[in-house]
């Protein structure tokens, strides 16, 4: 793999700074950046779900960015073909090992020694590769809603919609197509909620709303065959066996059953599992009390780094 080279720091003025990571194959990829670096505090990375962006950690990533006991630097990434990335011209590599390499690539460019990884959905398996490929990047991991055994049930609800959604003719539109098809795992949210997943959903252009996604993503979808069993992920999440280790579930979630969760804590007796009541898949880590949990997880984690 080429070195990652870096290209175009922008500022923003949504309390982070973006950069601009170029990939070992070229293509741009896109980095969110809050906080500084706090020699007492391990830097937190956080991998998004398949179709969803940095946007979702906006709330936790400043949080912890602005902590006044314990302020960390919180670095999310655009996968490739999300969010302010480029869309990969070969939807073939919008696969695991493309997407680890791009991980690699952003930890070097962005100099990220070890660091605490959240990985949500997609972002979690990458996460446990990550486990294999190089443990020494890892004083901790945060497994959001993603296991070593994946529900089929949800992966059929996932393929129904990624890169088939309608298309709405406002956010507003967006806010209540996104309600009619997650109500059933989101039953609390209200309007607000909706109209803010809306916004990390679509994006405006010249042409009205379209997905913040490349919609060949959902080809990752299309070529499993749900009537048979998947490979489970024992392996990689076993690679974590001397890593600090908390997992979020959702508690109505379809990718992530408690069964699964019980199985994971019989290999780990040690690990931090947060249920999250009345969210399904995947939980959003912007409550209070939930990053609070991640927070406290975060820090054992720098204890820890330090020997303790």
């Amino acid at each position: 793999m080429a070195d990652a080279q870096i290209s175009d720091t922008l500022a923003d003025e949504t309390g982070f700074t973006g950069h601009s990571v170029t990939a070992q194959d070229g293509l741009a990829l896109y980095v969110r950046e809050y906080g500084t670096h706090n020699e007492r505090a391990l830097p937190l990375v956080c991998l998004p779900g398949l179709s969803r962006n940095s946007a979702d950690f906006q709330e936790l990533a400043t949080a912890l960015a602005t902590d006044a006991r314990a302020p960390r630097r919180v670095v999310t990434i655009d996968a490739r073909g999300r969010g302010r990335s480029d869309y990969d011209r070969d939807p073939e590599n919008y696969a695991f090992p493309v997407e680890l390499a791009d991980v690699l690539a952003v930890l070097t460019a962005r100099e990220i020694g070890r660091a605490v990884v959240l990985g949500t959905s997609r972002g979690g398996v990458l996460a446990m590769l990550l486990g294999a490929a190089r443990p020494g990047a890892l004083a901790g991991v945060i497994l959001n809603d993603i296991g070593p055994v994946i529900e089929p049930k949800g992966l059929m609800r996932l393929r129904g919609y990624v890169g088939k959604l309608p298309t709405p003719s406002s956010f507003q539109d967006g806010a209540e197509i996104l309600r009619r098809l997650g109500d059933a795992q989101f039953p609390k949210f209200d309007r607000a909620s909706w109209l803010s997943q809306a916004r990390r959903t679509w994006k405006m252009t010249g042409r009205g709303l379209v997905p913040d996604y490349d919609e060949k993503l959902a080809t990752t979808l299309t070529s499993l065959d749900l009537e048979r069993p998947l490979p489970a992920l024992w392996a990689p999440f076993d690679s974590l066996a001397k890593i600090p280790l908390m997992v979020v579930h959702g508690a109505n979630s379809d990718i992530l059953s408690g069964a699964t969760v019980a199985a994971m804590r019989a290999r780990r007796t040690d690990i931090d599992v947060l249920e999250v009541a009345d969210q399904g898949h995947a939980p959003l880590l912007a409550e209070p009390d939930v990053i609070g949990r991640i927070a406290a997880f975060i820090t054992f984690c720098d204890v820890t780094a330090l020997g303790f």
